[in-house]
């Protein structure tokens, strides 16, 4: 039988910003969060959208909410 998944959740919201992908810039932005976030369980991408200098597009940013287990 699975273990229940009671509990306290926590949820935040990143910024990752990547030049080539929207992709690559949700997985910096998880990446770089769970270097200090332990146990994080959902990221959900929110947003997209794109930094626009001189009207060519120069980055992708892809705000994510991610959701960790508050510690017992």
């Amino acid at each position: 039988m699975a273990k229940s998944s009671n509990g306290v959740y926590r949820i935040i919201e990143v910024v990752g910003i990547s030049k080539t992908s929207w992709e690559d810039a949700g997985r910096k932005a998880v990446e770089t969060a769970s270097k200090s976030l332990r146990d994080l369980r959902v990221a959900e991408v929110t947003k997209t959208d794109m930094k626009v200098e001189n009207g060519k597009v120069t980055a992708f940013r892809t705000r994510v909410a991610l959701s960790f287990k508050y510690e017992a």
